[in-house]
């Protein structure tokens, strides 16, 4: 039997603050972990239903998001299976969530929705910052988020590994890497 496909999909806006961490917690993620091979990792961004095939091949789908829960600010929650739709369009923040609640039906539509599902969401600070890093509790979030997501792919049968050496081509290039996007000068 081979090993599932895994995929771990960052989605949000780095343009406006908070929206950005499901982009920088799966950059983050790719800079300390190797993955196997049926591992993939996404910047999802803002793609809505271009999105489509990527979640349509996963077998298994890890996705990290900004998504308001009314909690405290930089609060993490984890959603998973049946549950995740719920939360992906129950307060909408942005064009990406309507479009990710669409993903994940048209994927089930075409008979090609993942076994397993699991959605880390940080509750966002702030959503009007256009071109603002992310806040302090948000950006506080991204390690807890990182070690959320290994729990969850252990549960899965995902082993992973630190990284000893520099990550192969980042998930963002032209400098939007969270590194030198939020840079002080």
């Amino acid at each position: 039997m081979s090993a599932p496909n895994v995929l771990i999909l960052g989605i949000g806006n780095i343009l406006w603050g908070d929206e950005g961490f499901g982009v920088r917690a799966v950059e983050a993620f790719h800079r300390r972990y190797e993955t196997p091979k049926n591992v993939a990792l996404l910047d999802g961004g803002t793609q809505g239903l271009y999105l489509v095939h990527f979640v349509e091949e996963a077998d298994f789908l890890l996705v990290f998001d900004a998504i308001d829960y009314g909690l405290a600010p930089g609060t993490l929650k984890v959603v998973r299976d049946d549950e995740v739709p719920k939360f992906t369009g129950s307060k909408k923040m942005s064009l990406h969530q309507t479009g990710f609640q669409e993903v994940l039906s048209a994927a089930e539509l075409l008979g090609r929705y993942p076994r397993r599902l699991a959605l880390i969401g940080c509750q966002p600070l702030d959503l009007e910052n256009w071109g603002g890093a992310l806040t302090a509790p948000v950006s506080s979030a991204i390690d807890p988020a990182l070690g959320a997501a290994a729990e969850i792919l252990a549960g899965w049968g995902v082993s992973l590994s630190p990284r000893n050496a520099a990550p192969p081509a980042g998930l963002l290039a032209n400098d939007i890497d969270h590194r030198n996007y939020e840079r002080r000068v």
